[in-house]
């Protein structure tokens, strides 16, 4: 039985762009199917299911930013949007649309790849190997599922937003630097991409609905870095999750 290759759908407007991104990605063993628009782009997506996708910013009617939006309204497959442009303002922009990483043209075949293998790690479960379920106030992360449930609904999270979520949650009552987060959630080589985290940081409150001036789950240590309050999550045992699993709690 021959295994099934990562897939990764790379969207450009140049052609030139286009095919050394894939001659890059098939050298590392990855299957590429190509879009040069976002319309193309959502259609390949639909009829490829990639396991990725690279996303060119600035292309001509749908860019990238929109494409990322419209997959983010049914999709979590990890997103770098492809930049030209290297300011703060731009970078922000991916990812609010959703994007897990960005990539700034001109960029190293070595760089690009390592960017790649990290956001493929974010798909993979981070913690099965301890207790499945920490609760704490009315949030439940489920680590063996991959899901987050807040007053009994889940949330739809991201891989990188849950592998935030989940390294503060097992560090509750202890401020962690950005550094410490970005070595942790995202990899060693992110250290002082403070931009990547605030981002992240400020989606995942949204979607947790935690006010930035009143915060419950998320507080900002200003100068320092961030924290989840002293009360430390309650850890859930295997028996709990199959008693509850099975109407017994």
């Amino acid at each position: 039985m021959t295994l099934r290759k990562v897939t990764i759908l790379a969207v450009d407007d140049d052609a030139r762009i286009l095919r050394m991104i894939q001659r890059i990605l098939e050298l590392e063993g990855y299957r590429v199917i190509k879009a040069i628009n976002g319309e193309d782009a959502l259609a390949a997506f639909d009829e490829g299911t990639p396991d990725l996708v690279l996303l060119d910013i600035m292309m001509p009617g749908m860019d990238g930013s929109a494409v990322c939006e419209r997959i983010r309204e049914f999709s979590q497959v990890p997103i770098i949007m492809v930049t030209a442009k290297g300011d703060e303002t731009e970078k922000v922009r991916c990812l609010d649309a959703g994007a897990d990483d960005y990539v700034t043209k001109p960029f190293s075949s070595k760089e690009f790849a390592a960017r790649i293998r990290v956001a493929l790690r974010h798909t993979t479960l981070w913690d099965e190997r301890s207790d499945p379920k920490l609760v704490f106030k009315d949030m439940e992360i489920d680590f063996a599922r991959h899901k987050v449930t807040l007053n009994g609904r889940e949330l739809d999270l991201t891989a990188t937003e849950h592998r935030l979520l989940s390294y503060l949650a097992r560090n509750a009552g202890r401020i962690l630097t950005p550094d410490q987060i970005l070595g942790q959630v995202w990899g060693e080589n992110y250290t002082g991409e403070t931009h990547l985290l605030q981002v992240n940081i400020a989606r995942l409150r949204r979607k947790i609905k935690d006010d930035v001036k009143k915060p419950v789950y998320i507080v900002t240590r200003p100068g320092i870095g961030y924290m989840m309050p002293e009360e430390a999550p309650v850890e859930v045992s295997k028996v709990q999750v199959k008693n509850r699993e099975a109407g017994l709690d």
